[in-house]
């Protein structure tokens, strides 16, 4: 394999093994904000427990997130040093501003929040965590308006063999970027949610503090219904705006060949690409694709026919993963409906069958992200800056291909090692559930 080759798989491997954490940090720190202010108004030591518990486990994940994290930042210098100085003027100042503001946001209430249990009023230390939340958030914004404007450029103008910002509202004011935005942290919202129902299913099974347990799975399950539907909707306008910015990977995502106006939406495909067409095409519902598009029955979509085959994304794999991400978020969307039926009605005790499958349901939403970025990642190619720099005109000129498998692998190994610990503590924590001496817990928080 050559260099561009390389490189982009070293880059999937560090993104991808970072956005495991990720969709964690941004959904829980919002649940146990909410258990701790709940604490804060009610006085109920389970509350307390409730936060604690919760708090390891996220600043567990918080902590791994952050190491995998640093790394993919220093292969734009390594690997991909052409984007860099092409794109650098614009690409590198939302990221500078989620290091030095919502990053460092973050990290300083972290800190609060970790040690002044025992030195701040109950009040203040809510507001710690509840900034904490805030700040994660607001760090996935800046990071996701930069990948908005590489799906979407804007505001930009080349000058001097380098693309050059001028109009910096524009980035921040991108559509596709915000509506990236709200699906990635609805969807993150979700995958953090059935981490919670997932444990405490696996306690509530075991009638492992029970009271406690109901408690975290009915939020959680709350949390997960609103942000599955969001997803929905968040998702479709999504798909709109790539329709109409980025017509060849919606194309791909619907392994779309001919341009057609009231474009129908067949419910069963099997790509062909070597063929330009689709093996099998069946079930179509009249004028859908064209709703899903431009929200238009009478829409025209583009098909992959009308752009030259070396402009095309992938098109198996980004169709793939497009209607498993779908699925997947359909589903959700289910076992969600069902676990807030059974809180309300307070069944959870008595449907050990579905406590049992949240175990098996949980590794779903960590898929469904990982699909969504490779739809977002892969359907993009054959470009860095869609429509502007070709991937194969970002990679560094200096490297080797043995260089980059070099430190492919020991980022592989690092990073498995990483993923071992990781799996180690959380394991470990979650199984042993929270600390039974409530009494010196509540001591503590007495200020």
């Amino acid at each position: 394999m050559d260099v561009v080759m390389l490189s982009r798989i070293q880059f999937a491997v560090t993104a991808a093994f970072h956005f495991i954490f990720v969709p964690l940090t941004l959904g829980l720190s919002w649940l146990v904000a909410y258990m701790e202010w709940r604490y804060v108004r009610t006085g109920d030591a389970m509350y307390l427990k409730m936060t604690k518990f919760w708090g390891k486990l996220f600043l567990i994940n918080f902590a791994l997130g952050v190491v995998t994290g640093l790394t993919m930042e220093f292969q734009f210098g390594m690997n991909w040093a052409e984007y860099s100085k092409y794109v650098g003027d614009i690409f590198g100042a939302p990221l500078a501003i989620e290091a030095t503001l919502a990053f460092f946001l973050e990290s300083t209430f972290m800190g609060v929040w970790i040690f002044g249990w025992n030195r701040i009023t109950k009040r203040l230390h809510a507001w710690s965590i509840t900034i904490v939340a805030f700040a994660t958030n607001l760090s996935a914004l800046w990071i996701l308006l930069a990948n908005g404007w590489m799906q979407n450029p804007v505001g930009y103008v080349l000058r001097n063999g380098r693309a050059e910002m001028v109009d910096f509202g524009a980035l921040l004011a991108n559509p596709y970027g915000w509506t990236k935005f709200f699906h990635t942290l609805t969807a993150s919202y979700v995958l953090a949610a059935f981490f919670v129902m997932a444990i405490a299913a696996y306690h509530l099974v075991r009638k492992n503090n029970v009271r406690l347990f109901k408690t975290s799975f009915r939020y959680a399950s709350y949390f997960s219904l609103v942000s599955a539907l969001l997803v929905l909707g968040s998702g479709d306008f999504h798909g709109v705006e790539v329709a109409k910015v980025q017509p060849t990977k919606f194309a791909a995502m619907e392994s779309h060949w001919e341009t057609q106006q009231a474009a129908g939406y067949p419910l069963l495909i099997v790509p062909d690409p070597a063929n330009e067409r689709n093996a099998v095409e069946a079930v179509t519902i009249p004028r859908m694709l064209s709703m899903l598009a431009f929200h238009d029955p009478n829409a025209t979509v583009k098909g992959l026919k009308d752009y030259r085959n070396e402009d095309r994304p992938p098109v198996t794999a980004t169709f793939l993963s497009f209607r498993l991400m779908v699925a997947m978020g359909m589903l959700l969307i289910l076992v969600s409906l069902v676990a807030v039926i059974l809180s309300v009605k307070d069944r959870l005790e008595s449907s050990a069958w579905f406590l049992k499958l949240m175990l098996y349901v949980l590794p779903i939403p960590y898929l469904g992200v990982q699909l969504g970025w490779i739809v977002a990642e892969v359907g993009r190619q054959p470009w860095a800056v869609y429509g502007v720099l070709r991937t194969s005109d970002g990679v560094s000129q200096a490297i080797e291909p043995m260089q980059v498998v070099v430190s492919l692998i020991g980022f592989t190994l690092l990073y498995g090692t990483l993923a071992a610990v990781d799996l180690y503590l959380l394991k470990k924590y979650a199984q042993n559930g929270p600390d039974e001496n409530l009494d010196e817990i509540v001591k503590m928080t007495r200020v």
